[in-house]
């Protein structure tokens, strides 16, 4: 049996903000350490926190940024690229919308937009392993989610040539992950078009088996599309390289179901939860992690419908900590044990 996993952890995306301590690293990277907790996943997207181009060619710069996190009390867990990952593949239904993830001088600009993105996710890469980091989350993008659940049917071979396409953009960009020793941990969510178990095992035979396409499990986007999370990690633990610690409840209603009727997150059948206060089923998560050896970080991602960021971030670390089980080396009637002996073996099979 394999040892402990590590945290609690936080990442800091959805707390960075232009308030202290909120507006720089060592100011945030303390406050989550006096919150008690023990890493931070740092988003490669947000310049008030880190600079990825600068990391990306420097490793002064590097060791700055993990003398600032050690200095505070925290290790850094994984770069996060999320946004940039969602430009490598954009549907043009969502080009207005993701314009925002990328630097104004691309906006209007698709096709500049997705180089920029994958320059981004191969600096990623090169940085990753100057902060001595072994993997990294993102997320896929999406060439095929507006046809999800289509009217008129969709054409024979669309899935196939999206999935195709998706591979043909990743490959290169995994390429260099694996020349630096990196994985990428996909966070499977719908709005990519590697949203379950089956659109991952397409995504992953498109790429040939690539050892760098991994998984960031995040229990709560299966809780919402009613799959059985616990039996993914059961399919999957051999590829899963990272887990957002993320709460989320589903209660359907006459009016609403899985898809929550266009509703506001709050009116929603479907809704994320501070951690506890939701239906994921985090005893038997940590449990099945750890029967399967996972050995990285559980990092806390916070998107509560309902509680503060604050309230979120102080309950996480303590709710992390109390789930962590300290793997034994031991049976539990090894009390009743004695030494082996052949011969009575062999005796009490009636040899």
């Amino acid at each position: 049996m394999a040892g402990l996993i590590k945290g609690p952890a936080i990442f800091l995306a959805q707390f960075a903000g232009d308030e202290a301590p909120f507006n720089s690293l060592p100011a945030i990277a303390k406050w989550a350490a006096d919150l008690g907790y023990e890493g931070v996943q740092i988003p490669t997207f947000d310049s008030r926190l880190f600079d990825l181009d600068k990391a990306a060619e420097s490793q002064t710069y590097c060791d700055e940024v993990k003398g600032i996190c050690a200095d505070a009390g925290v290790a850094i867990t994984e770069l996060s690229t999320h946004l940039q990952g969602q430009l490598v593949a954009v549907h043009p239904a969502y080009d207005l919308a993701f314009d925002g993830f990328a630097p104004a001088h691309l906006h209007g600009n698709p096709a500049g937009r997705q180089e920029w993105a994958v320059d981004q996710m191969k600096k990623a890469a090169i940085a990753s392993r100057k902060l001595g980091l072994d993997a990294s989350v993102s997320f896929t993008g999406s060439l095929a989610f507006p046809y999800l659940y289509p009217w008129p049917q969709r054409p024979a071979g669309l899935i196939e040539e999206a999935f195709s396409e998706l591979a043909r953009r990743w490959k290169p960009i995994l390429d260099v992950y694996e020349d630096h020793g990196v994985d990428v941990g996909y966070e499977i969510h719908p709005g990519e078009d590697v949203f379950d178990g089956a659109t991952f095992e397409m995504f992953l035979e498109a790429l040939g088996g690539h050892a760098r396409c991994q998984i960031n499990y995040d229990p709560s986007h299966f809780l919402l599309q009613q799959m059985d999370y616990l039996a993914f990690i059961d399919i999957y633990h051999e590829r899963i390289c990272a887990y957002h610690v993320k709460d989320a409840e589903f209660n359907p209603d006459g009016r609403q179901g899985v898809y929550s009727g266009y509703q506001g997150w709050v009116n929603r059948a479907g809704r994320f939860r501070s951690l506890g206060d939701g239906q994921v089923d985090f005893s038997g998560i940590f449990s099945k992690l750890a029967q399967y050896g996972y050995e990285s970080w559980a990092v806390l991602e916070w998107e509560c419908c309902l509680k503060s960021p604050e309230q979120g971030a102080a309950e996480g670390a303590p709710f992390i900590l109390s789930h962590i089980i300290e793997v034994t080396d031991k049976a539990f009637d090894d009390f009743a044990g004695g030494d082996t002996d052949q011969e009575q073996i062999r005796k009490m099979l009636g040899l």
